[in-house]
């Protein structure tokens, strides 16, 4: 199905009370607008781009941002309200895009999982939005009286989302919840739909995807696009070599694999997950497996390195850090591990709490050079990209 995304930016942002409309701010020495268009065009699953900006701006817009995207990209005059920017959005889309993918210009964080999951979605149940849950105990409160207000009632917490976008419909869902919607006004398009009797679904959005709304706002994107604050990127690599014994099992990523040899070691001598444990130890700066779980302790005598992997998480998550992805090269000679592979995987992804698409694993050989060659060893070397969270 092709998809086509459009970019909300037709609204002049008069809350931000800058001297201009808020996507186009700087943050980092790029505007809102072109970081918002920069991740939705990175996007493999988005086919075109239409982009809805005030009419005043318009051809300055277009002639600053013509090349930053791969995708076909379309600039139109937005409306009054944000509906009626879509809408004009909409009408350039092309008709055979059957999947219509809604992004706040105001959003540049938006992450590709998002994108993914919002899509993925609304293929589903024609569609979809990302929200994020409410941490905080909600009240809702009557009018004001003498400078407070009432509460009514305690709402249950887990029945209330915080919505962001990207927000994704089905086109003929989308078309007529903006045909219908015309004489109302809705803060975004799933409310149209939603006024249909039509179903949206949610998907997991992410604390990241903050939308430049206030001044304290534009202060964190600022932070975030330098790497002061929420954000930051660190890399750690990770590398673990073994010999092979008889006698013991072959497990890698906490895969157990079929082989007459298995790997020595103080643990289960998982080396996959030694050198990711390493990795994202080692970009957290939070030390390494030795000092974290020495080999001079029997406590680790034959421990999970899964386990020991999902203690490493503790630790940097507690530091404020989450995996953006791994990438682990495992060398061996035998036994192949192209079988393999996917659930390796999967394991790794469980424990580094990502998504399957955040982790890579390949196998190589050493065309008989040294002892993993000649089959006397395995080893693994691993890179983790952590971001500030």
């Amino acid at each position: 199905m092709r998809v086509a995304a459009i970019i909300a930016a037709g609204g002049r942002g008069a809350r931000l009370g800058a001297d201009r409309p808020k996507q186009f701010l700087e943050i980092g020495g790029r505007s809102i607008l072109e970081l918002s268009l920069q991740a939705i065009a990175g996007s493999d699953l988005i086919d075109e781009i239409v982009v809805a900006v005030p009419e005043d701006h318009l051809a300055a817009t277009a002639a600053a941002l013509a090349k930053q995207s791969p995708k076909p990209l379309t600039f139109v005059a937005g409306g009054r309200r944000r509906q009626d920017s879509v809408a004009h959005a909409f009408a350039r889309t092309s008709p055979g895009a059957g999947m219509i993918v809604i992004h706040d210009a105001a959003r540049p964080f938006v992450t590709q999982a998002v994108i993914a999951r919002t899509i993925a979605a609304a293929e589903v149940h024609g569609a979809a939005i990302a929200a994020i849950p409410v941490r905080d105990t909600v009240k809702q409160v009557g009018d004001a009286i003498g400078g407070s207000r009432p509460i009514r009632t305690t709402i249950a917490r887990d029945t209330v989302f915080l919505a962001q976008t990207p927000q994704a419909f089905q086109r003929h869902v989308l078309a007529r919840a903006l045909e219908s919607g015309n004489n109302m006004d809705a803060t975004d398009e799933a409310m149209l739909v939603e006024r249909l009797g039509l179903p949206v679904h949610v998907v997991e959005g992410d604390t990241r995807n903050i939308k430049v709304t206030t001044p304290e706002d534009l202060i964190e994107a600022q932070d975030r696009a330098v790497g002061r604050g929420p954000g930051l990127i660190r890399v750690g690599t990770g590398y673990d070599l073994h010999c092979l014994a008889s006698g013991r099992p072959l497990i890698l990523a906490g895969v157990h694999i079929p082989f007459e040899l298995g790997l020595a070691g103080h643990s289960d001598a998982d080396i996959v997950c030694h050198a990711v444990t390493d990795a994202i130890l080692g970009a957290a700066a939070a030390g390494d497996i030795g000092r974290l779980f020495p080999d001079t302790d029997p406590t680790w005598q034959g421990a999970d390195s899964i386990a020991l992997l999902k203690g490493a998480m503790a630790r940097i998550t507690s530091l404020g850090y989450r995996v953006s992805n791994v990438d682990v090269t495992v060398i061996a000679q035998r036994p192949k591990l192209l079988p393999h592979i996917e659930a390796m995987r999967a394991n790794l992804a469980a424990a580094l709490q990502v998504e399957v698409q955040a982790t890579s694993v390949k196998g190589k050989t050493n065309e008989g050079v040294d002892s993993m060659g000649r089959g006397e060893s395995m080893a693994c070397h691993a890179v983790a990209l952590l971001e500030r969270y």
